[in-house]
């Protein structure tokens, strides 16, 4: 009998970047492929991915990409592992559409081989054969695995919620689970998002009727951020809007782009004559008008937030206007969201919020949900994964009241190895597990000491020191003169005047000729300005020197 492993690369002890591989006897497969948002310890990066480098320096070993949904923390990473690894992805049709839409922004080395899967189909790939089970969530199309394997059935709920109304009608396919369990399920790894609340989670459709409830009583525009993957959201802004006979505008990119894959494929239906462009806005009455825009997390760069700043282009909020954030609060984006509900208010507009209205539901299980799924697949291991470490212990507590054994109550961290041989198992630290850090469309190449030098910048800004030097005789014909930017502005005239001649007392203690090695020159002026700075500033500025040579 071969051994199996289990092998998270990302997604457990945080939420994002979801991915990981179950590996038989050195033949794997990835279960979605997802990017994680950065935070404060990561200045000017983009998109954090797990590191998958590995993979691609062990060739064949990597048989398929399995995503069980559309949201960016399961299929953000795919363009860049694309880069890296040509394997064939494996996903529902809106999936699959979603992906093949951000790969148009895009150069790969090898045309991608995407695979189109409805639930209930079974295929193989290498040792695996699998099956995709419909489940509900918070996007369209979404679904769990089975994956029978030599030495037993893997269940992965992905991302689930029992949606007992789903906007498209299709409920999750409890009975499936069932079927599994029945049958004897080796090892279960489920959603443990929402273990902390009791109960259950509310119905989409909720969403909607609160959509319905609260536009007729807008005085002036209305102005809807959520997710730009959540079709179901949206599609009941229009129809939430038809009933009250407004426009919709579909503003960013990627709300744009995910409307319009999700209308081509059959799982949107936007009403005719609703949709107008922005720049038509301004011959539309305030009170005509509904916005769908991308942004309820905060994100510096989107429509919501330019509108807050009061810095968009086409919308200058005004008194009386609506602002509905209709999304769930992303860990570690709590500030930033504070924030942008500060600005709105000073802006004068009426904002809407998880906290004070019903226009947002979860699409993640609760407690009494998490526990059916226990109940019906009746699992000899149990593994919880896609949650904060407290997420999945407690998770891990809860299985243990169902029934599963406490030693077969696995919770792992990324990079950690769950290995079933036989009838023994056990958990193997692993090499990797790490992260890759994104710039732009490109792995960057960004390590611990650039993070290092922009934090430094961000904090204690940069003094750029420059001398002019004559190459012919060695002399220094001018300067030095000093150049600060983020570090202070109330630096006085005198404390100025005393860096230079911090800078001046070192260049003169030197002599100089043609000869002169002109780096050593720079080290010593760094270090004067650094000590001249600490001693008199107690801060410590990223000093650059800088040599100009004629």
């Amino acid at each position: 009998m071969g051994k199996l492993s289990f092998i998270p690369l990302g997604g457990l002890g945080e939420i994002g970047k979801n991915m990981a591989l179950l590996d038989y006897d050195g033949q794997a497969i990835m279960i979605d492929a997802g990017l994680m948002f950065p935070d404060d310890r990561h200045p000017g990066i983009d998109y954090i991915i797990p590191d998958f480098n590995f993979l691609a320096e062990e060739g064949g070993r990597l048989k398929g990409v399995l995503l069980t949904h559309g949201h960016e923390d399961h299929i953000g990473a795919v363009p860049y592992l694309l880069q890296k690894i040509n394997v064939p992805i494996y996903g529902t049709k809106l999936t699959l559409g979603f992906v093949k839409a951000k790969l148009e922004e895009f150069s790969l080395p090898n045309p991608p081989v995407f695979i189109e899967v409805d639930p209930k189909v079974q295929f193989d790939l290498g040792p695996f054969h699998i099956e995709f089970i419909r489940v509900t969530h918070s996007i369209v199309d979404a679904v769990g695995l089975a994956i029978t394997t030599p030495v037993g059935v893997v269940i992965h709920t992905g991302d689930f919620k029992i949606d007992p109304t789903p906007i498209d009608g299709i409920p999750i396919d409890l009975n499936k689970f069932a079927e599994y369990g029945s049958k004897g399920v080796l090892m279960l790894m489920s959603d443990s998002t929402n273990v902390e609340r009791e109960g259950y989670t509310l119905s989409e459709k909720v969403v909607g009727e609160e959509f319905e409830r609260i536009f007729p009583k807008a005085k002036r525009r209305i102005i809807v951020a959520c997710f730009a993957s959540n079709i179901h959201r949206v599609q009941q802004v229009l129809e939430a809007a038809v009933k009250v006979g407004r426009k919709v505008c579909i503003m960013g990119r990627s709300m744009v782009r995910n409307t319009r894959v999700a209308s081509e494929l059959g799982f949107m239906h936007i009403p005719s004559n609703i949709l107008i462009q922005p720049e038509n806005l301004k011959g539309y009455d305030p009170k005509e008008v509904v916005i769908v825009t991308t942004g309820s997390q905060g994100e510096p760069m989107s429509s919501v937030t330019r509108m807050a700043m009061g810095d968009h282009k086409q919308i200058s909020l005004q008194p009386d206007d609506m602002v509905i954030l209709s999304a769930r609060t992303i860990p570690g984006n709590e500030r930033s969201i504070s924030n942008i509900i500060n600005h709105l208010y000073r802006q004068g507009a009426e904002v809407l919020y998880e906290a004070v209205s019903e226009i947002h539901v979860s699409g993640h299980a609760c407690r009494e949900e998490q526990k059916i799924m226990l109940a019906l697949v009746k699992p000899k291991y149990f593994i919880p994964v896609h949650g904060e470490y407290r997420h999945l212990v407690l998770h891990a507590r809860l299985a243990e009241e169902m029934g599963v054994k406490s030693e077969n109550t696995i919770v792992l961290e990324n990079g950690e190895k769950f290995i079933i041989e036989g009838d023994e198992a056990h958990i193997e630290k692993e090499s990797n597990g790490g992260i890759i850090l994104v710039d732009g469309k490109h792995i960057a190449d960004v390590g611990n000491v650039v993070l290092r030098d922009r934090l430094h910048l961000s904090q204690d800004g940069v003094v750029v020191a420059m001398i002019t030097v004559d190459t012919a005789n060695g002399k220094i014909v001018g300067g030095p003169d000093l150049v600060t930017r983020g570090f202070t502005e109330s630096m006085s005239d005198e404390l100025m005047n005393d860096a230079r001649h911090a800078v001046k007392r070192v260049l003169d203690d030197e002599t100089y000729d043609k000869n002169t090695d002109w780096n050593s020159v720079k080290e010593s002026m760094r270090k004067s300005l650094q000590k001249f700075y600490s001693q008199k500033s107690n801060r410590r500025p990223m000093i650059l020197p800088v040599v100009m040579e004629m």
